[in-house]
């Protein structure tokens, strides 16, 4: 699937901020893009690149528009029907978002970001029960993905399950020790569960690769208030 690095991040974090340098640059390509379909307006590839595009600048209705276009037409497009959920999640459609991830697994049984995205539709969709059985069969079919136990994570921090949330953040460390999200995420729960001195050291592990003090001040205000465990 295309561009699917992106859409994971965004699922499991929330939608990245873009400087004003990047959307220029979007916006370039997007009138690009534009150019091209006005020349091959049935083209699968160039709707999917214009999709992506609006998806990084949050253009949630464009993308759909897109989606629905190339579905209409190639209604079995897996990468078609995978973006088309997201958006539709990010436009509060869940019941249709449901639907494409579900007619999505008819295609590709077991794909595995289809599973998660569903999964995580259900957290948001109040579905806590499915949402996590789904959640612990994934991780037990790949217990070597970290952003799976980062997923799970997530959900239990959601629902103040922190003690649960750090062991999966660790995991997560563990599998994927480049990535300072999971360390800060670590760091979160280390402070909700009042862990001063843990998440101090989850601190000064950020700092050591390479992420400013300053960046982190709210973090250190946060743990200050902590009494010393």
């Amino acid at each position: 699937m295309r561009k699917l690095h992106i859409i994971i991040i965004y699922i499991l974090f929330g939608v990245l901020s873009v400087s004003a340098q990047d959307t220029k640059h979007l916006r370039e390509q997007l009138k690009l893009a534009n150019e091209m379909l006005s020349y091959f307006p049935d083209s699968t590839d160039l709707r999917l690149r214009k999709a992506a595009l609006n998806i990084e600048l949050q253009e949630w209705e464009y993308a759909k528009n897109e989606y629905d276009y190339i579905l209409d037409r190639h209604p079995d497009n897996i990468s078609a029907l995978f973006y088309r959920a997201y958006v539709n999640e990010r436009l509060f459609r869940y019941a249709f978002a449901r639907q494409d991830y579900e007619y999505l697994l008819t295609l590709v049984p077991g794909n595995m970001e289809a599973q998660l995205g569903l999964a995580l539709l259900n957290q948001k969709d109040k579905r806590y029960t499915e949402a996590m059985d789904m959640m612990n069969q994934l991780v037990e079919k790949h217990p070597k993905t970290a952003m799976l136990y980062a997923a799970r994570g997530n959900m239990e921090r959601e629902r103040g399950m922190y003690s649960l949330a750090e062991y999966d953040y660790t995991i997560a460390m563990e599998l994927a020790p480049k990535n300072t999200d999971y360390i800060v995420n670590r760091a979160d729960v280390r402070i909700l569960q009042g862990l001063k001195k843990e998440a101090l050291s989850d601190l000064k592990l950020l700092e050591q690769k390479g992420i400013n003090h300053s960046a982190l001040k709210d973090f250190y205000k946060r743990v200050k208030k902590l009494k010393d465990n």
